[in-house]
């Protein structure tokens, strides 16, 4: 039996659950209750954004930046209008030049990869620790050619790539270290931010992240003065100077060519509502998530559970997304389906075995543990509204799933 304590219902959800499937959903994600909670604080300050009568590049932005920065611990971060624009507007801000190679793991989103082709460069893939789903630094190294300029580690589900090896992988080819940080909020190495171990990082917003908002929107974090300055002209048409919250600053002369990537008022008030209280959330992800590995640990059928490695530095895990390997993942998608418990595949496909990077010649087997994971994982509902409840009856579920083949 599971501990008392965390079998019984604890005010966050749903009465408990049970294996017949009669108790109400379990969605793959939803914040209601989160909104809920933090209306009135939500309410007053789009009231502001109103009177202000500005709703991009305003003063609640201005003020995001600024309460992110303490957050996180960086000197610098600049809004944008979404994850991938960050990573876009970063890779430029870093002097990526047409044709420069960037090495990215070939299990990841498609973002990862895509903004280096939207920044002019050329991706190359590596593969990943079987583990941690992080990239792996042999294979990182390996990759590496004359045309290398960047390398670009992805911190993934609920903790960092090897970040001590992978800045020694850079030392010695002296490439420039981005940090694809975009779930990686809250996490640290040795104490520093996600995101600042290299030139910088990102963030993402997407609702579904660990501090989401209701729509897109992502920042870049960086120690490097001049590194923001670029990235924050190339996000408002290439304008040096004052922009952000300064109209007048449209007028600005155009230096570089930028894009219109400015964040909007209305996230960026709902980001300092929910930034506030972003150390009770993770904290909770992680309740949430011991609660998983607690019930299904010596499941049948279920091939691996999360595993925060030790490594040489200490570090800070934060469960964006609970992720396992099992047999049939698919039917299971299915099965969980069925009885109203949504789920996610990350990710269907390896980049490199994807349409749209077809042109760089890889081929399957290239990187076998990217591959396998594409085919075995599969992450179950995790965030701050979900209820113990709601765990146990996912829980039950798989264990329904994986000890007898459903019907």
């Amino acid at each position: 039996m599971h501990n008392a304590s965390l079998g019984q219902s604890d005010g966050h959800g749903m009465a408990d659950g049970t294996e017949d499937g009669t108790s109400g959903p379990v969605p793959f994600f939803t914040q209601a209750r989160t909104f809920e909670e933090l209306w009135p604080d939500i309410r007053s300050r789009l009231t502001e954004v109103f009177e202000d009568g500005k709703f991009s590049h305003g003063r609640q932005v201005a003020r995001f930046e600024e309460a992110l920065a303490r957050w996180t611990g960086a000197r610098y971060a600049v809004g944008v209008n979404s994850g991938t624009d960050a990573l876009v507007l970063l890779l430029r801000a870093c002097g990526l030049q047409p044709g420069d190679e960037v090495i990215v793991p070939a299990f990841t989103f498609v973002a990862s990869a895509s903004s280096v082709v939207l920044a002019g460069g050329r991706p190359v893939f590596a593969d990943i620790d079987p583990v941690t789903y992080t990239i792996d630094p042999k294979s990182a190294a390996d990759a590496v050619t004359p045309r290398t300029r960047v390398i670009m580690p992805v911190h993934l589900f609920c903790q960092m790539a090897d970040m001590d090896a992978l800045l020694d992988v850079a030392h010695h080819h002296r490439l420039t270290v981005v940090e694809d940080s975009a779930e990686a909020i809250g996490m640290r190495w040795q104490g520093v931010h996600a995101g600042l171990l290299g030139a910088g990082g990102v963030l993402s917003f997407f609702p579904t992240k660990t501090l989401g908002a209701i729509g897109d929107a992502g920042a870049i974090l960086t120690d490097d003065r001049q590194l923001a300055e670029n990235a924050a002209a190339l996000r408002h048409h290439g304008r040096f100077g004052r922009t952000l919250a300064h109209f007048p600053g449209i007028s600005n002369e155009t230096t570089v060519n930028g894009v219109n990537s400015k964040m909007d008022d209305i996230q960026a008030a709902v980001l300092l509502a929910k930034l506030a209280r972003l150390h009770e959330d993770i904290a909770r992800r992680a309740r949430l998530a011991a609660a998983y590995t607690e019930r299904l640990a010596g499941t049948p059928g279920v091939l691996r559970l999360p595993t925060v490695v030790p490594r040489t530095a200490r570090t800070d895990p934060v469960f964006y997304v609970y992720l396992v390997e099992v047999e049939r993942r698919d039917e299971l998608a299915g099965y969980l389906a069925r009885h109203g418990v949504g789920t996610e595949t990350y990710y269907p496909a390896p980049l490199h075995l994807q349409e749209c990077f077809a042109h760089l010649g890889y081929r399957r087997g290239d990187f076998p543990h990217a591959e396998r994971a594409c085919e075995r994982t599969i992450a179950l509902p995790l965030y701050p509204d979900m209820s113990l409840d709601d765990v146990d009856r996912v829980c039950a579920l798989v264990r329904r799933f994986t000890t007898r083949r459903p019907v």
